[in-house]
């Protein structure tokens, strides 16, 4: 097995940049959007377009849960096609982009809540590249994947993040990739657009609280209301927004995109936090 510094180009320390990089939390929906022409990949692909260019990228995606936190630390982490039922297109699609051993050794030296144990087996799973495909296709950035501790409470995460915040100014793009609402149990296969009314209520009273700041209340998601219990059934989709929410300091707005609900149950809302 290889050893972190068996990467070529092992060098030490990510340096500091002038730019402090956006944080995203992107609500990635069906593995379709990777390869179809619709306003979600269009919206993907304009952030790779306006962003600044990162020297790498931390994905925190709700499609991988462990107990223990850990990251991938490959030289080349494999695409994982962890879905049944799609088109072969969509099984043909490749994300060859390479690992990053300075943000894997960066990451784990930040975390104080998490002893981060280095990942050889796992790779880059839909939640991540899915989303990767629209914004940077020529995979030509590193990506590393930090992994879901499942054992642990939505609070825990947040305070997790926070641990992490210097690499945004480190060149590092930090990427939560799930869904603030996703309830598979009852999607609604007739109704592509829109959302049932405890969707659409609990997700206006997220953006509200997002927009207020009060992430206290988003990290003790029960509190929310009523709804939370069937838009939140299983953290492991909206964990990834308290990951990035933790990142936002008090001088940055957090602005929507990709604002919808779809099939009754699923939110593709989308944050940036700059």
């Amino acid at each position: 097995m290889k050893t972190l510094s068996d990467f070529k180009g092992f060098a030490g320390e990510l340096p500091e940049r002038d730019e402090k990089l956006p944080a995203l939390f992107v609500g990635h929906g069906s593995p379709m959007n990777a390869i179809e022409d619709n306003e979600f990949s269009r919206a993907w692909h304009e952030l790779g377009q306006t962003l600044p260019r990162p020297d790498a990228i931390l994905c925190i995606s709700a499609h991988w849960e462990t107990s223990g936190t850990f990251v991938t630390a490959m030289e080349r982490p494999k695409t994982i096609h962890d879905f049944g039922g799609f088109p072969q297109a969509l099984f043909d699609v490749q994300y060859p982009a390479p690992g990053d051993p300075r943000l894997v050794e960066e990451t784990r030296r930040l975390s104080r809540h998490a002893d981060i144990q280095p990942d050889h087996a796992w790779g880059l799973d839909h939640g991540c590249w899915s989303v990767l495909e629209n914004v940077y296709p020529a995979a030509d950035i590193p990506v590393v994947q930090l992994s879901l501790d499942r054992t642990k409470p939505a609070a825990w995460h947040y305070e997790m993040a926070k641990d992490l915040a210097s690499l945004r100014k480190r060149g590092v793009l930090i990427l939560g990739s799930g869904n603030m609402v996703h309830n598979l149990r009852v999607i609604d296969w007739r109704n592509p657009n829109g959302g049932y009314d405890w969707a659409e209520e609990t997700s206006a009273k997220m953006k509200e609280l997002i927009e207020a700041g009060d992430h206290a209340t988003l990290a003790n998601y029960g509190l929310i209301g009523a709804g939370a219990t069937l838009a939140i059934p299983t953290p492991e989709h909206y964990l990834p927004l308290l990951y990035v929410l933790a990142l936002q300091e008090k001088n940055e707005r957090a602005t929507f995109f990709s604002d919808e609900l779809v099939m009754g149950s699923i939110a593709m809302t989308s944050v940036k936090i700059a």
